[in-house]
């Protein structure tokens, strides 16, 4: 089992299988499909990005249902800004993944990555399909998100459990990601699956809410995707009485569902393309909500900052820069900016050289804390971030070759 997968990584009631299609030109993994033995509530969330892949259209469509069995996954191809043959494409796939297992087209899900603009190797993929849906097995999950993988260095998973109205639950998910990751009410392509019953009411609150601590609380390069999917299906296999909203067990399956997505999106900021350092980005006392969060989304996106980050210079400048041009009303001249325990900022100005030295020894660490307090009120939001190298330069540069 791979050192990023956990072991055990299976759900009851779940089929799993990942396989190379020949999309990608390396010949790796680059085809999955995620099953649920039986039928699923299914909810998810999607791009805010005007521009959206084929993909997304028709899984956003689709999931107004409230029910699903399938995902269809590839990576090498992000079936994106491809017109009507996209949707076409997609709806053909669909339709050939429904007739092997036997259920409605409209219960399948796509979902896509990689280049923008190509149209899928139709041919291609529909020759492995046979294969695909004869690979799948309860511990295929791993492969899977192999499969999913573009410019990751390694798959991501994580698994849960916990007891929900009595009986024992499971969670599991992978995700892929490593550039254009700045989500909104959205992530980047992760799937989760598991075999509570709950409601599709309740499913939809859950995952929103899950979200909004997780993947809305990560960027590496402050680009928004034209796929972003996050798809959950549950099929009620653990036998507990069904989840519903406002209800104790509710309160349990969301605090599961949040830590389980809050482990992804953390495995995903920490792959980030040419990543050396997690930054978490911490606002406080800010008047609203709202406000802390637009300081932090400035400072965690800043190429300056995140340059200073690779270069480990505790260039606070920077930082007190961006929190100026965030759009909330902070006064500059209350600002108290922190690297961890390290105060280098008192009331908009420097503390002083000596602060310098062990501000840059905290900088070298793989992960620290920039804290930003604005002294004008009692809320505060908070952000992972990376910092830009070199290597994220010359992935990006040659990404289509």
């Amino acid at each position: 089992m791979n050192e990023h997968i956990p072991p055990d990584f299976r759900v009851p009631g779940f089929l799993a299988a990942g396989l190379a299609a020949g999309i990608k030109k390396t010949g790796v993994k680059d085809f999955a499909l995620l099953y649920s033995q039986v039928p699923a509530a299914a909810t998810g969330v999607f791009t805010m990005n005007r521009v959206k892949a084929a993909p997304v259209l028709l899984s956003r469509e689709r999931v107004k249902s409230g029910k699903g069995r399938a995902i269809l996954v590839n990576s090498g191809c992000a079936n994106a800004c491809t017109g009507q043959k996209g949707i076409r494409d997609g709806q053909r796939l669909s339709r050939q993944i429904a007739s092997a297992l036997k259920i409605d087209p409209r219960e399948v899900f796509l979902a896509s990555t990689g280049v923008i603009g190509k149209p899928l190797p139709l041919e291609t993929m529909e020759k492995r399909i046979p294969l695909l849906v004869a690979s799948l097995s309860s511990g295929g999950l791993a492969d899977a998100a192999l499969a999913i993988m573009t410019t990751d260095t390694k798959p991501k998973g994580a698994v849960v459990r916990g007891r929900v109205n009595g009986k024992e639950v499971t969670l599991a998910g992978i995700a892929k990601g490593a550039g254009m990751i700045s989500p909104k009410m959205a992530t980047l392509l992760v799937f989760v699956l598991t075999d509570t019953a709950v409601s599709s009411a309740a499913l939809r609150k859950a995952l929103k809410d899950g979200v909004q601590e997780s993947f809305n609380r990560i960027t590496v390069d402050g680009d928004m995707s034209t796929n972003d999917t996050l798809l959950i299906l549950a099929n009620g296999k653990a036998g507990n009485g069904r989840v519903l909203p406002g209800t104790p067990g509710f309160k349990k399956f969301s605090i599961l569902l949040r830590d389980l997505l809050s482990a992804l999106a953390k495995k995903t900021v920490a792959d980030g393309e040419g990543v050396t350092k997690v930054v978490r980005v911490l606002v406080e006392r800010a008047r609203t909500a709202s406000e802390a969060e637009k300081v932090a989304r400035a400072v965690a996106n800043s190429p300056l900052v995140k340059t200073a980050f690779f270069g480990e210079d505790a260039n606070w400048g920077r930082i007190l820069c961006a929190a100026g041009y965030s759009g909330a009303p902070i006064d500059p001249e209350k600002v108290d900016i922190f690297f961890d325990d390290v105060q280098v900022v008192r009331r908009g100005q420097g503390a002083g050289p000596e602060k310098e030295e062990p501000a840059t020894a905290i900088m070298k660490k793989g992960e620290y804390t920039v804290r930003l307090d604005l002294h004008r009120g009692a809320q505060k939001a908070f952000l992972y971030t990376t910092d830009f190298s070199f290597d994220y330069v010359k992935i990006n540069a040659s990404y289509r070759s």
